[in-house]
């Protein structure tokens, strides 16, 4: 790769399996130079023309060494999704104080430490887009999913805070709500109940549900798609609810429903 490449550049984190390597294949698709993050060591079955640089979002060495390997490389960047990130689930009561930080620091503070470091450059060229993937769970708070659902709450404070920051140096950001999508985040989602907890028989409920709505989600390449053509569009809007249709439409209507009413809904929905 030269510098002289006019070919716009991207860095997708997270970019070694789910969202992440949809969005990164789809970028690539669309022609653009493609940077994609990852903790892996040495992952497979990337798509071809990813250039993959290793990177530990929970450390801020790690993420500087990121930035310097892209700017070095490509000279620029325009387009930065911050899509690594993981998930628990447990009750409140269960969950460690450890656990529930590790679950901030990885989707919350692993976007700030990201999008620090590549503002800087962002600045200087007077552009860039920046696309979080947020989370409907961001939108709406999951039972037994508190920590997941409070690192993402936190970003769309985050993300609406930055537009204000940002705005005078021509530099855009947006997050991103998906639904239930086809990926490995079902399997590789961490279960923290304690043997003979008082939430058991509620967890397996509510979590049974959600496992099965996550299993016949949409496809990810549709929010690869999507996202491309956010990064292509002139301007971003503050966030873009995505996935299945009826998860949408739950999203607008929580916005309309009275408090109680949608409580009592979720109630019946994950059988609680």
């Amino acid at each position: 790769m030269e510098k002289s490449d006019d070919r716009p550049v991207a860095l997708v984190t997270g970019a070694t399996s789910g969202l992440g390597l949809a969005i990164a294949q789809s970028f690539i698709d669309a022609g653009f130079i493609v940077f994609g993050a990852g903790r892996r060591q040495n992952p497979e079955n990337l798509p071809a023309g990813l250039i993959y640089v290793r990177t530990d979002v929970t450390s801020n060495d790690s993420v500087e060494e990121c930035r310097n390997y892209i700017l070095s490389n490509a000279g620029r960047i325009d387009v930065l999704v911050c899509g690594a990130g993981s998930g628990i689930s447990g009750s409140i009561e269960d969950t460690p104080i450890s656990e529930a930080q590790a679950q901030l620091d990885v989707n919350f503070f692993g976007v700030v430490r990201t999008v620090q470091a590549f503002l800087p450059a962002m600045r200087q060229q007077k552009s860039g887009k920046i696309i979080v993937i947020g989370s409907i769970a961001g939108r709406i708070g999951m039972p037994f999913q508190a920590f997941y659902s409070a690192s993402k709450f936190a970003l769309e404070g985050f993300v609406e805070s930055l537009r204000h920051e940002i705005r005078a140096f021509n530099i855009q950001a947006c997050i991103v709500e998906p639904g239930d999508f086809r990926t490995g985040f079902t399997s590789a989602r961490r279960k923290l109940v304690r043997p003979g907890s008082a939430y058991t028989s509620q967890f397996e409920k509510a979590i049974g549900v959600q496992e099965h709505d996550e299993l016949h989600g949409a496809l990810p390449a549709l929010a690869g798609k999507r996202i491309v053509q956010l990064a292509s569009a002139r301007s971003l809007p503050v966030r873009v609810t995505i996935g299945p249709l009826f998860e949408r439409f739950a999203v607008w209507v929580r916005r309309i429903l009275p408090d109680s009413w949608f409580e009592a809904f979720y109630k019946i929905y994950y059988k609680l």
